[in-house]
């Protein structure tokens, strides 16, 4: 088998893509069993069709034209679509070999995008590994029982949403109390893998192929006996700010949307649904803010705002709407030197969005 032309691999997309976001399974199988007994090899097939559809529908949501339900129900056909390949394989290929090796692939606990996870444990069972996949949002003590009834030479653990770092954290650490390496990959981590790096990871791996090449290569068990805490590997934590914020979200969020009714009359008049709405992009902010704060990066925030600015001014919301829910922030950590650094980055990162109208919302409804 081998893996499509530039231009065959466009055609395959685009084929795909019409069939998925139409909610067309049988086509959207019919596309990659078509594709297979063309000869179209299965580790392209996944990666560079499959994947780049699936990374399609996260950019048509985001520009606002596919909604939340369209982009579930799409991605719902697309994991579908990823077992149709998988199936077609165990139909064709033998059954005797011995794997290579047993590893275990898991989400972070609390990320629920598992499309990436799920591509990866495919695509390293395709080169002859064992893989127990866990599927989304894997809790941290159910991923560690599950190692000790196992014999996994390592976990790869996926994450998209930064907001789950700390958690992720928590994943690495104690996954290698019990002995066992740990490869991370997903956006969550990182350009280059910087947060994987700052959580203590052993590895990290950019995609599929090279998760695949670092098994290749072979992981050292860490050792057990030098387990460490989690402030070890970010020292800035002792400074608090990270916990205040993470356990005053609540209260921080409900300020916030107080102090912005009572500044700008238009939002008393909202009604429920538009509440819940604002308070739930305050909500993403708190949380982000607090990630930032955990590995103490003033990019992770500010990158937040500026997707975030993309997807409000692809619903016609100015952008510059944010800056009003940063500074009532401001105002109630005041007392926190890092999380007002991280808020003024922040404003700053959106200073060239056009500004709203003065009689506009404070915050996106």
């Amino acid at each position: 088998m081998s893996a499509p032309t530039a231009t065959g691999a466009g055609v395959l997309v685009d084929d795909l893509w019409q069939a998925v976001t139409t909610g067309d399974e049988y086509t959207a199988v019919d596309v990659v069993q078509r594709a297979l007994a063309d000869g179209v090899d299965e580790e392209a097939l996944l990666l560079d069709v499959i994947a780049a559809v699936q990374r399609r529908i996260g950019a048509e949501w985001a520009a606002d034209r596919l909604t939340v339900a369209q982009e579930h129900a799409a991605t719902a056909i697309t994991e579908r679509v990823i077992t149709a390949v998988v199936h077609a394989r165990q139909r064709t290929a033998g059954t005797d070999r011995a794997p290579r090796g047993r590893v275990t692939v898991a989400c972070v606990d609390g990320e629920w995008h598992a499309v990436p996870a799920r591509l990866v444990a495919e695509v390293l069972r395709l080169r002859g590994w064992h893989v127990d996949y866990l599927g989304a949002q894997t809790p941290t003590h159910h991923l560690i029982s599950h190692l000790y009834g196992t014999d996994a030479q390592a976990v790869l653990l996926s994450g998209s949403i930064p907001t789950r770092l700390p958690a992720a954290h928590a994943a690495i650490t104690a996954c290698q109390a019990v002995g066992v390496p740990v490869m991370a990959g997903g956006r969550a981590f990182g350009p280059d893998g910087r947060y994987a790096h700052a959580l203590g990871a052993d590895r990290w791996a950019s995609d599929a192929r090279a998760a695949a090449a670092i098994l290749d290569e072979g992981l050292a068990p860490p050792d057990p006996a030098a387990a460490r805490q989690m402030v070890d590997d970010l020292p800035h934590l002792t400074d608090q700010e990270y916990t205040f914020v993470a356990q005053s979200r609540a209260l921080l969020v409900r300020q916030t949307l107080t102090s912005l009714e009572e500044r700008f009359p238009p939002l008393r008049a909202y009604d429920d649904a538009q509440r819940e709405r604002t308070a739930e992009d305050l909500a993403h902010i708190v949380d982000f803010l607090t990630a930032a704060l955990y590995v103490d990066d003033a990019a992770l925030f500010a990158d937040f705002l500026r997707w975030t600015a993309d997807v409000l001014e692809a619903r016609h919301v100015p952008a510059r709407s944010l800056v009003a829910a940063l500074g009532v922030l401001g105002e109630q950590l005041r007392d926190f030197p890092r999380a007002l650094g991280l808020l003024d980055a922040g404003t700053a990162a959106l200073a060239d969005r056009p500004l709203p109208p003065l009689a506009g919302p404070a915050v996106p409804a």
